[in-house]
């Protein structure tokens, strides 16, 4: 394998050379090539690199190509990386080890950082200096950094899930195939670099080993800004927690399934289930059904659901009694039939450019005495008027401000829609947070305090503290409107 090391470094004239000098010959032998990034430092450390290179062989000069950068400005530490990794995917290696020129971390053990990657046992290498019991203090680890270390160590896998002993050594090694998928040009500039490249390697379900290095204290200058360091990486690790639950852009984690069951009674799919339950069996028509979770909760109630949507997930069919593949913003097919007891849009309306057109097709389907239940995010909630008031509009993966939503709905303009469309109101329900998107509705703690505290909430103020409104209307008859709940 092509084996390569990216030497960071900034002022690292005192450091360089014998940094370079303690790479082992047995090691040296594996190396294809070694890149000396040079970040632009203000002492003379592109001189010292240049004239490692210049060495005559006289048994003192390396047995390894030896490239040296200097960076016409300061990238970063982080964006040292990226334009090292940009290099390593541009010029064919298959393994980047990472090493920096203060001599902080021991070239004498590079080859077992690199071997598991080697072996195919990984994708991603860390050195850990926490993996032995006292190692980091033995070998010179400040304690405040050594408790500050274990503490965003601790949080982080509480976050993630992941069991790293330590987050925070700069010293590893990744497969360059694994680098070439993952989004690292767009990562922070700065330290927290490499805890985004650990998020991004677990989101992409890589495989990450650990292995134990020497701790070395010397007197190298420290860049890093403590206390700025440790928000930012726990800012980035929340933002994966968040990003794995659909919120976010989704650059340091996103969800697999867009749009997941939220079968708890507060979520729209849970409202609708009450909204229904006790009702005798009924014909019902799940427009936009997706992967049909609620079709089957429905199914395994006693009813007959046809689920319809443009996109056939896996074992669709298995959860209804027929699906039908089509493109809802061109109508509601003929092959679906009509004469529904009851016609569902969960959370789809606001996907499509005519939303009145799909109720009114909805309408269109449903027997005399049936009715049409349709649920639509609260573009009003708190959490849209805050990005917007601070200034950081986006959109995310899912939620109110799912990147695929095309119509935003507060309740008076959802009213309206439904009302030009010929559809009464007669019931409705309001969602609050949705625990079940962010893993917590099975949390006590949650469910107990943040979640009766949001309903409180969503029953006091509705229109900025309801994720979502679920309304059941009749076509229009003629008749007065009615209201089942207190508005």
């Amino acid at each position: 394998m092509k084996v390569g090391v990216l030497v960071v470094a900034y002022n690292a004239e005192s450091t360089l050379a014998r940094v370079l000098d303690r790479i082992p010959d047995a090691t040296q032998l594996q190396l294809a090539e070694v890149l000396v990034h040079d970040d632009h430092s203000t002492d003379d450390t592109h001189g010292v690199a240049q004239e490692y290179v210049a060495q005559e062989s006289d048994g003192n000069s390396p047995r390894f190509h030896l490239t040296v950068v200097r960076h016409p400005e300061n990238l970063g530490y982080g964006g040292n990386q990226k334009a090292g990794y940009t290099y390593a995917i541009n010029h064919g290696w298959d393994v980047v080890v990472l090493l920096h020129g203060d001599g902080q971390y021991a070239p004498e053990i590079m080859g077992d950082i690199i071997d598991p990657i080697v072996n195919g046992d990984a994708d991603a290498v860390f050195g850990s200096r926490m993996m032995h019991r006292g190692e980091a203090r033995k070998g010179g680890m400040p304690m405040y950094k050594y408790v500050g270390n274990r503490i965003l160590t601790t949080t982080q896998n509480a976050l993630t899930g992941l069991a790293l002993s330590e987050w925070h050594s700069g010293y590893r090694a990744y497969r360059v195939s694994a680098l070439a998928q993952l989004p690292f040009v767009g990562n922070s500039d700065a330290f927290d670099f490499d805890t985004e490249i650990i998020l991004q390697l677990a989101d992409a379900r890589m495989k990450i080993v650990e292995v134990p290095i020497p701790t070395y204290y010397g007197d190298e200058i420290c860049h890093v800004n403590g206390l700025q360091y440790a928000k930012d990486v726990v800012v980035d690790t929340v933002r994966y927690r968040l990003g794995r639950s659909g919120f976010g852009s989704g650059h340091l984690g996103h969800v697999a399934e867009p749009y997941a069951f939220k079968p708890s009674p507060y979520s729209s799919h849970g409202r609708i289930l009450q909204m229904v339950q006790g009702r005798r069996p009924m014909r019902i028509l799940d427009v936009g059904c997706g992967p049909g979770w609620l079709s089957k909760a429905l199914t395994d109630a006693g009813h007959t659901v046809v689920g319809v949507d443009i996109a056939e997930a896996d074992a669709v069919t298995d959860r209804m009694s027929n699906f039908v593949k089509a493109d809802l913003s061109e109508g509601i097919p003929e092959e679906v039939g009509g004469d529904f007891d009851l016609v569902l849009a969960a959370d789809i309306i606001e996907h499509l450019p005519d939303p009145a057109r799909l109720l009114n097709a909805m309408a269109a389907r449903v027997r005399p005495q049936g009715s049409i239940i349709a649920s639509v995010p609260n573009i009003s909630h708190w959490y849209p008027r805050f990005r917007i008031t601070a200034g950081r509009f986006d959109y995310d993966q899912r939620g109110v401000l799912d990147a695929t939503h095309l119509r935003f709905f507060t309740r008076r303009r959802f009213l309206r829609v439904a009302g030009e469309a010929g559809l009464e109101h007669v019931s409705f329900r309001h969602t609050g947070l949705p625990l079940d998107a962010l893993g917590l509705s099975n949390s006590k703690v949650v469910t107990t305090t943040i979640g009766n505290a949001d309903r409180l909430l969503v029953s006091v103020w509705p229109t900025m503290f309801a994720y979502q409104f679920v309304y059941e209307f009749t076509p229009w008859r003629g008749g007065a409107l009615r209201n089942d709940l207190p508005a």
